[in-house]
């Protein structure tokens, strides 16, 4: 609605003037798949397109978008329909970085790899990248790309304390050997490592008695204990739990940045707050590394 679109709008126009140029969005970002494309699109139009130059727009394609064979996965038919269809909700000629999803295993990378070769060509997208890939498909995919001289350059995961899954998986060493960007998504676990979170989850969060979701996420008594800890070492630096699961990602010279996603201007300010902060000292390093059991 206009309220929801009113306050989408004071966050992003915040969030360029605070020195914010990278927005990153997918064809099913939004309430209804689509939605985020168009408000956002709406918003370049209005307020930002004088900066377009200054400006790295990002969006992806891979899961369901529609109904049928075509509408999923990682053939040069969805891609390129999909893309199309993006750049149509944003009214923009192209974006700056342009993401296969997800692993899929409807099509072969060389085909996937091939459709992401005509987009660059065609001026749809400047980059490519790859997201919620694991080191293996990741290490393949590289190679593909090179057959292709596809403009491969960054893998977009979820990162943070409590899910370590890039370093399991070694798309963290893989992103590292290959000379590629890795940018880091649910920084905060989903809102575990927020202030709100320090003694349980409060009433008002998604998370409340949502058992389902807890599971999906990993939350237990275990995890509150790790959650607790960590807010008491943030406090004891005078900073948010959010700052400090920022910061703590940040410190990484192969995470090359950290996607925030914020629901008031509050929030955003709060969080951008992390570069402030004064840098993690190894001992706390190995300290929040300790409590999250790595």
């Amino acid at each position: 609605d206009s309220a929801d679109y009113d306050e989408m709008k004071d966050i992003v126009l915040t969030a360029f003037d605070m020195g914010i140029t990278h927005f990153d969005l997918a064809n099913n970002y939004g309430p209804k798949a689509g939605s985020a494309e168009v408000n956002f699109g709406k918003i370049v139009r209005e307020n930002l397109m004088p900066y377009r130059d200054e400006l790295v727009i990002s969006t992806k394609a891979g899961y369901r978008m529609w109904s049928g064979p075509y509408g999923i996965g990682g053939s040069r038919k969805y891609l390129t329909s999909s893309l199309d269809q993006s750049l149509k909700r944003m009214g923009l000629d192209y974006v700056d970085i342009f993401y296969h999803h997800c692993m899929t295993p409807d099509a072969p990378l060389e085909e996937t790899a091939l459709a992401l070769a005509d987009i660059t060509r065609r001026g749809k997208a400047l980059y490519v990248g790859i997201s919620n890939y694991n080191g293996k498909k990741m290490h393949k995919m590289h190679h593909r790309c090179e057959d292709f001289d596809v403009p491969f350059i960054i893998n977009q995961n979820r990162y943070s304390i409590l899910d370590r899954t890039v370093e399991k998986n070694d798309l963290k060493k893989e992103a590292k050997s290959k000379k590629k960007g890795l940018i880091a998504f649910s920084p905060l676990a989903q809102g575990q490592l927020t202030d709100k979170c320090a003694n349980g989850i409060p009433e008002n969060s998604r998370l409340y008695e949502n058992r389902v979701l807890w599971e999906k996420v990993g939350y237990n008594e275990a995890r509150q204990l790790q959650i607790t800890q960590l807010y008491n070492i943030a406090k004891k630096r005078e900073q948010t739990l959010s700052q400090l699961a920022i910061q703590w990602l940040l410190q990484y010279g192969e995470v090359t940045s950290v996607l925030i996603g914020v629901h008031s201007k509050a929030q955003l300010v709060e969080n951008l707050k992390a570069l402030e902060c004064e840098p993690l000292t190894k001992a706390e390093i190995l300290q929040i590394n300790a409590i999250a059991g790595k």
